[in-house]
């Protein structure tokens, strides 16, 4: 297969994945029933997310766990991305951070986002992979589904540095077990009610960082509530 050859069925393949996390979510509003899972905890691989568990940054097993949720195509959720990681830099494994998927009906290509990431996962790439997305939103966010499938693909290839299996990650792009797992977050998230991205939780309660919005300021609010909690 020649490079354009591939870039083209990447193309298809994403279009597709958007179109296939989107008709998935209207399914499980009426076969999941979300009253049997508590959205405070780790999800583990199951039947309704495609057995694909909970994406944890950091360390699952950790005394202080928050619960994001976020759009890869939010500008917002892009900007607390770093600051995000920089706490989990500070904290090491004193805490996790859980990350689900909350997609904004008006962002065109969240749905396709969030599928590419969720296949990089399936290959063990899924923070590095959500890291690029984040960083390098500005390229793809308003991309037409012609132009954004040769993004996510070269994107993938960028993040693996050519080890990962790009056959693969087109048929996982696609896949009804990836858009199980996004439409499963999506389920979670209206479970707890969220009304923007990025939302955080902790033991349940939501963090209202927003007065917070600078990048001092949300540290500093993230950091009081972590070590509050680490001082119980």
């Amino acid at each position: 297969m020649n490079k354009v050859t591939g870039i083209i069925i990447g193309v298809v393949v994403a279009a597709f994945a958007g179109f296939a996390i989107w008709t998935t979510a209207k399914k499980n509003e009426q076969t999941v029933d979300y009253t049997k899972y508590n959205e405070y905890s780790i999800m583990e691989a199951n039947d309704d997310n495609g057995g694909i568990a909970d994406h944890v940054k950091g360390n699952k097993d950790a005394k202080v766990i928050i619960y994001e949720y976020a759009d890869y195509q939010c500008p917002g959720c892009a900007s607390v991305n770093p600051w995000v990681n920089k706490l989990l830099d500070e904290y090491g494994d004193k805490i996790g951070i859980v990350y689900r998927s909350y997609l904004l009906s008006y962002h065109n290509n969240a749905h396709a986002a969030a599928a590419a990431a969720e296949a990089a996962g399936l290959q063990g790439y899924w923070k590095e992979y959500a890291d690029f997305l984040f960083a390098n939103q500005s390229e793809w966010e308003y991309a037409s589904a012609s132009e954004r499938g040769g993004y996510f693909v070269r994107y993938f290839s960028e993040v693996t540095e050519g080890k990962g299996d790009i056959e693969k990650y087109k048929t996982d792009m696609a896949s009804k077990e990836v858009a199980a797992k996004v439409s499963f977050d999506i389920g979670l998230a209206e479970k707890v009610k969220i009304s923007a991205t990025p939302a955080f939780y902790m033991d349940g309660e939501m963090l209202d960082w927003y007065e917070n919005s600078s990048q001092t300021g949300f540290m500093e609010f993230m950091r009081k509530k972590i070590d509050e909690k680490l001082a119980e």
